[in-house]
């Protein structure tokens, strides 16, 4: 990750990594730039004033996709007043845009002269991420009268950068410049256009379906404000919590992206700045989360992800019929096959999720279409499960790579090398199971079963599915329970042997349902235990385990998204209480991210740290850390459909004061939900809808 004094703007698959001045000056590690489609289409954006580089004062941060620059020439320094100020104003929304205003203070005239060096290295992001310097294409600088013409041409697979001015400029290969006079307090503007072009077979522009949140600052400032608008209120007595909410709004609008098969709807991208692309896992997740609050995300997803599942048995893609996919990327090491994204299948829990997400949205907005729609998709998922996931046949959902050099070691959400292991520290041998997705798969039977007796007509289907949900859940409790630690194994391995590690996967079996009753209290208590919880959230590895580091990626790391899983899994089995001390923890938390809650932090016990340690490579904006505090508000007011109405059931953990959530959208119009500790006070403000 850049460093921490890196500026962040972005609107969908668009951003901007800069210096707290402006400049872009990327290395061929650094995610600095601006990038769009998994392409850097500008790699290096310096201003320079008489061929001095610009110092900054200071920076707004004004939206998602805009921020603004405060410079002066040179360094600062508090004897002498600077006679010149610099403005940078810059926004994205498909394309880029900046503002150049120099002001002249001084009480005389002056010449300047003002460059933009400017250039593109056309790096693919994995290229970036993984260090590799090696294009294999021509890259190309035109200078025009009137424009910059930076490009990258490999065969048939083309991008390029257009840069031009509203003021006269000189371009050369290397950037563009201006001979500027200012009379005494005059000030000089101009505003740059970046425009980014990719060009796919046939000579096809890809950018255009990805650019449905506007090119234009107005465009993209009235969709925000609908997108608010649009969702359900949240104000409270918690201090910080209504912020975060807000800002959780802001952060997942920013990471809306649109498909090209569905241009003008959006699904969440995963994060910035590595995951800006469509994750099967991560936007599943992300859409549960936020259902209250974001409804139409869910409807985009579940499209997109089913016109999308396998079809075919492919080892470079890892796909199999009736998969869904884990990731889709549109850069170049994709489009000639160097990475399997486009897209690529390896992940093991997409696909029941898939399910638990059909259902769980018809469950809050009634959409009945949908459900029949998608059936022929759903069925697919769930043959997939019993017929190709089951790798060593036992009725576990299993998985192991056959793309042994670009594909995923692991394939579950703990997809570190190093994620899976014995209690001793050594890694078990492929195929590998892990708990929570077995949940996942019992959990997706049993509401296939629901939907196959209510809306496909099935009764049949409904019943053999229940029954294969009741012996999964059977034989679960079985062969993962470790006797003597009292809780659920993270994992096994072919022969049977446990994975007898203490993790944070056990919350999301609380959450599928697949834990026994008499078992659940035990499961509860390890999870708010000092070996796991930390007071400002639930590690993803116990301290003690000869792998626990806390601040190792999957191994001993707080996951704020894994946590809001978690106090939904305890909800669900009664555990309030400790639901909300696992809300209240991860929220007093936000505060000391501004309410931006990233995609892990350090598990170091609260009493050792007055605030969260940062992970150092942690995605910011990330979408399930952005819908973490909506689920975990979901939670803590016990927020349910039920028979066609919201049901409320609210506890609140101490301090936590008043919340209320106002116009929550659903299949019963619009309600509002208040609580105060234990009170609960309901009703309803508008007329149900139809299913």
């Amino acid at each position: 990750m850049a460093s921490s004094n890196t500026i962040r703007i972005l609107d969908g698959n668009t951003f901007v990594v800069s210096q707290d001045t402006g400049d872009i000056e990327a290395t061929p590690s650094e995610p600095t730039g601006l990038f769009s489609i998994d392409t850097r289409f500008l790699s290096e954006w310096i201003l320079t004033v008489n061929g001095e580089r610009l110092n900054a004062l200071s920076y707004d941060d004004l939206q998602y996709y805009e921020a603004r620059f405060f410079l002066v020439p040179g360094m600062a320094t508090h004897y002498i007043d600077a006679k010149l100020s610099i403005i940078r104003e810059r926004a994205v929304g498909g394309s880029f845009r900046e503002q150049v205003t120099i002001l002249n203070h001084d009480e005389k005239p002056v010449d300047l002269e003002i460059r933009m060096e400017a250039g593109s290295d056309f790096a693919d992001l994995f290229e970036v991420k993984d260090e590799i310097v090696n294009k294999k294409g021509e890259t190309y600088a035109e200078p025009e009268e009137d424009r910059l013409r930076l490009g990258y041409r490999r065969g048939n697979f083309v991008r390029e950068t257009i840069i031009s001015s509203s003021e006269p400029a000189r371009y050369d290969r290397n950037g563009f410049a201006y001979s500027v006079h200012l009379e005494a307090n005059e000030q000089w503007e101009t505003s740059i256009d970046v425009h980014t072009v990719a060009l796919g077979p046939g000579g096809r522009d890809l950018r255009m379906g990805l650019q449905a949140h506007g090119t234009e600052r107005l465009a993209l400032e009235h969709d925000l404000q609908e997108w608010i608008a649009r969702a359900p209120k949240v104000n409270s007595e918690h201090e910080d919590l209504a912020a975060t909410y807000r800002r959780s709004l802001v952060d997942l609008a920013a990471l809306r992206f649109s498909p090209l098969s569905l241009r003008g709807q959006a699904l969440p991208a995963a994060g910035l700045p590595w995951f800006m692309t469509m994750f099967g896992r991560d936007s599943i997740l992300t859409c549960l989360q936020v259902l209250p609050f974001a409804p139409e995300l869910s409807k985009t997803t579940l499209r997109i992800l089913a016109a999308l599942q396998g079809t075919r048995f492919d080892d470079f893609r890892d796909e199999d019929p009736g998969r869904i996919l884990h990731e889709m990327r549109y850069g170049e090491t994709a489009a000639f096959e160097e990475q399997p994204h486009s897209p690529y299948y390896g992940s093991v829990d997409a696909t029941p999720l898939f399910v638990v997400l059909l259902d769980e949205y018809e469950r809050w907005s009634g959409d009945v279409a949908l459900v029949r729609e998608l059936e022929p998709e759903c069925r697919r998922a769930l043959r997939w499960i019993d017929d190709y996931a089951d790798l060593v046949g036992n009725g576990y959902i299993w998985y192991e790579r056959r793309n042994a050099d670009t594909g995923l070691e692991n394939q579950c959400w703990k997809d570190s090398w190093d994620s899976i292991s014995y209690s001793d520290g050594t890694l078990p041998p492929f195929p590998r199971a892990t708990c929570e997705v077995q949940g996942y798969a019992y959990d997706a039977k049993l509401r296939a079963a629901r939907m196959a007796r209510e809306f496909w007509g099935d009764p049949a289907y409904a019943d053999q599915l229940e029954r294969e949900a009741a012996q999964l859940k059977e034989r679960f409790n079985r062969d993962w329970w470790v006797a003597d630690g009292e809780f659920y194994a993270l994992g096994l391995d072919p022969d049977g042997r446990q994975c007898d590690v203490l993790s944070s996967n056990m919350g999301h079996l609380l959450w599928s349902g697949i834990v026994d009753h008499d078992r659940a209290e035990r499961v509860a208590e390890h999870l708010v235990s000092d070996r796991l919880f930390t007071g400002w959230g639930v590690r993803t590895l116990a301290a003690g385990e000869v792998r626990y580091n806390p601040i190792g990626y999957h191994n001993g790391t707080i996951w704020p998204f894994d946590n809001s899983f978690i106090a939904w899994g305890l909800r669900r089995y009664g555990f309030a209480e400790e639901a909300g001390t696992i809300a209240s923890g991860i929220l007093d938390a936000a505060r000391y991210f501004d309410g931006r809650l990233p995609e892990a932090f350090g598990g170091y016990p609260r009493e050792q740290t007055k605030f969260p340690v940062e992970y150092p490579t942690a995605c910011s904006p990330q979408a399930w850390s952005t819908g973490a505090p909506l689920l975990l508000i979901r939670t803590m007011l016990g927020l349910e459909p039920h028979e066609g109405h919201l049901a409320v059931d609210p506890v609140l953990p101490v301090g936590m004061g008043r919340i209320e959530v106002l116009d929550i959208p659903g299949r019963w119009g619009r309600v509002d939900a208040f609580a105060r500790g234990r009170l609960e006070l309901h009703h309803t403000r508008s007329a149900p809808t139809a299913a």
